[in-house]
C-alpha cells in the first residue's frame, strides 16, 4: 500500500491481542491520522469514524478470508474497489466484482474471502448505535484458518 507524501510521520508498533499479533501503523498529516492494522490475512485502514459509523479500507490477500463473525449492534456495507470477493452472509454465498456491493444486516453471520490471485480491496461502512470491538462474535470453525 503506497503512502501519500503528504503524511508527515509514521510510527509502527506491535500489539499482541489474545489470539494473534497485529501491527498498527499510524500515519498523521496536517489533517486527521490514518491507522492501519496489519493482520495475517491483510490490512484494515480506518478512514473515518464517529460514534455512529466507521469507514474502513480492507485489503485481503489472495486465498485468505476474515473469520466468520456477527455483530448485534451494527450493520455493514461492503463495496469492492478491486479484486473479487466471495461473501458468505447468513449461509448464502455471493461473488462480487469491482464496483459491486453488499449489505450485511446486524445479527447476521458473515465472512468475506478472496478467491482471486490479486489483492481484494473493499470499502467497509459500519453503521450502528455501538461500534465497539466487543460486539464482534467470532464463530469457532475458523480458529485454524488463514
Amino acid at each position: 500500500m503506497a503512502i501519500s507524501p503528504k503524511y508527515e510521520e509514521l510510527a509502527m508498533a506491535t500489539i499482541n491481542d489474545n489470539q494473534q499479533n497485529e501491527q498498527i501503523a499510524t500515519v498523521s498529516s496536517t489533517s486527521e491520522p490514518v491507522t492501519t492494522r496489519m493482520r495475517p490475512w491483510g490490512t484494515v485502514t480506518l478512514l473515518e469514524e464517529t460514534d455512529r459509523y466507521r469507514i474502513n479500507r480492507i485489503e485481503l490477500k489472495p486465498g485468505h478470508h476474515i473469520s466468520t463473525q456477527m455483530h448485534y449492534h451494527r450493520s455493514e456495507h461492503w463495496i469492492v474497489v478491486s479484486g473479487t470477493a466471495r461473501v458468505l452472509c447468513s449461509g448464502q454465498e455471493t461473488l462480487l466484482m469491482q464496483k459491486q456491493s453488499t449489505y450485511v444486516p446486524a445479527s447476521t453471520p458473515h465472512r468475506v474471502e478472496n478467491p482471486g490471485v490479486i489483492p481484494l480491496v473493499m470499502i467497509e461502512v459500519q453503521n450502528g448505535e455501538y461500534l465497539g470491538e466487543d460486539d464482534i462474535i467470532r464463530f469457532p470453525e475458523d480458529q485454524d484458518s488463514h
